[in-house]
């Protein structure tokens, strides 16, 4: 590739830093914009690279900034539906972090805004490249346990992670734990057997 990818984070807090520090490890690529509304965030983050990026309190002058190629959308769930309106106006591509929103309604509405656009989008499920879970989900496709009928899962971590304003302890920000936390399992479950399911109880 002749001309590196240029990227914009969106949300500076724990999972945009990640994001950051991933973006760091690619080859063609370069980190320009921030965006966050937390001076503390958007501190932390501009840190985390020898050389500062533009950093915008607000992401709508990010998305108008013309420095970026792609975003990557690392925002508390409940604000994604308004920067997923914003960033599907552009041809910008994104990645956003899961979940893509919490409520129904506005998963519907972003599939259709999203309809005929050129830019990719990309909803973040990270638990299926973490190199244990992707070793698990090879040796299970080449049939190391034989023929797949159930799979059960079971997380083991600290509740609550510390977030900007506790944000992530209430269902109405988050979408309930089904979609915070069980998005991820559903994800590697219809992986694993490669299968849709019919009825979620």
């Amino acid at each position: 590739m002749s001309q590196k990818i240029r990227y914009g984070v969106i949300g500076c807090g724990s999972m945009g830093r990640e994001h950051i520090e991933n973006i760091k490890a690619l080859d063609g690529v370069e980190l320009t914009a921030l965006a966050d509304p937390h001076p503390a965030s958007r501190a932390a983050a501009s840190s985390l690279l020898a050389q500062a990026p533009r950093a915008f309190e607000h992401h709508r002058e990010l998305l108008a900034s013309g420095l970026c190629d792609a975003v990557v959308i690392a925002t508390p769930n409940f604000t994604h539906i308004e920067l997923m309106r914003d960033a599907l106006a552009t041809e910008l591509h994104i990645l956003i972090e899961k979940p893509l929103v919490t409520r129904i309604d506005d998963g519907l509405e972003l599939v259709q805004r999203a309809r005929g656009r050129r830019g990719l989008v990309w909803v973040a499920q990270e638990y299926r490249y973490m190199p244990p879970v992707a070793e698990m989900i090879r040796m299970a496709h080449a049939g190391a346990v034989g023929r797949l009928h159930q799979v059960s899962i079971r997380e083991h971590r600290e509740p609550f992670y510390p977030k900007v304003g506790d944000w992530n302890r209430f269902s109405a920000n988050t979408g309930g734990t089904l979609v915070e936390k069980c998005c991820h399992y559903f994800n590697l479950m219809d992986l694993l057997l490669r299968e849709k399911p019919v009825r979620v109880f």
